[in-house]
């Protein structure tokens, strides 16, 4: 067979020619492959505790929530994580690859809702949010001032007014979130005695 090709040249161009012309028109039309899900859904779920260190934040908050949570449908695994700096503690809820994340957050949110009774008043005025999330950031961006013009400070505030709520309001974005300075804050110092003799409290 390779022989007919070799004395009739031609032939083999114009099927070569052909087979170009055909593929080109068909690949248009060939479906796209879908990748597979390889992350799991996962939610996260955030309570603050103000003035509560790690310890305090795993017995009264992470303790009560993780008993509730444990065991939702199609749940893999789940671990929580308490820090004494932002008195915060975040349960993370991985659920099975075939789920669909909208009904994992319901079912986390039922769960969390049973627990509320158990959690301290200051946990509930300040609210446990509840999002869709993963672990792995998917982009990373730098802030930087020209000859050093601007501190981090204000690089970060720069970035928590102007660029935290577009971004998140993007199709696709999960959640934002700024490392580096925290926000402008004030601090209040207050003589406990003085409330006392006012009747008042910190609230």
């Amino acid at each position: 067979m390779s022989k007919f090709f070799i004395k009739r040249p031609i032939v083999a161009i114009v099927i070569a020619i052909l087979m170009v012309i055909v593929g080109a028109v068909t690949i248009a039309t060939l479906p796209t492959a879908q990748f597979p899900n390889i992350a799991p859904p996962e939610i996260r779920l955030q309570a603050t505790y103000p003035g509560a260190d790690a310890k305090t934040l795993e017995d009264a908050v992470a303790v009560p929530i993780e008993q509730q949570v444990n065991g939702v449908d199609n749940m893999s695994y789940m671990y929580s994580l308490n820090a004494t700096a932002n008195q915060q503690t975040t349960l993370l809820v991985d659920f099975d690859l075939k789920t669909d994340p909208n009904t994992d957050l319901l079912l986390t949110q039922s769960r969390e809702q049973l627990a509320t009774g158990q959690l301290p008043p200051s946990v509930n005025s300040y609210g446990v949010s509840l999002k869709k999330s993963t672990t792995a950031p998917l982009m990373l961006i730098a802030l930087y001032a020209p000859n050093s013009t601007h501190d981090s400070n204000y690089l970060a505030n720069y970035a928590y007014i102007n660029l935290n709520d577009p971004v998140a309001r993007l199709y696709g974005v999960g959640q934002t979130q700024i490392f580096g300075s925290g926000q402008y804050a004030m601090r209040l110092w207050v003589k406990p005695d003085q409330l006392a003799k006012l009747g008042i409290t910190i609230t």
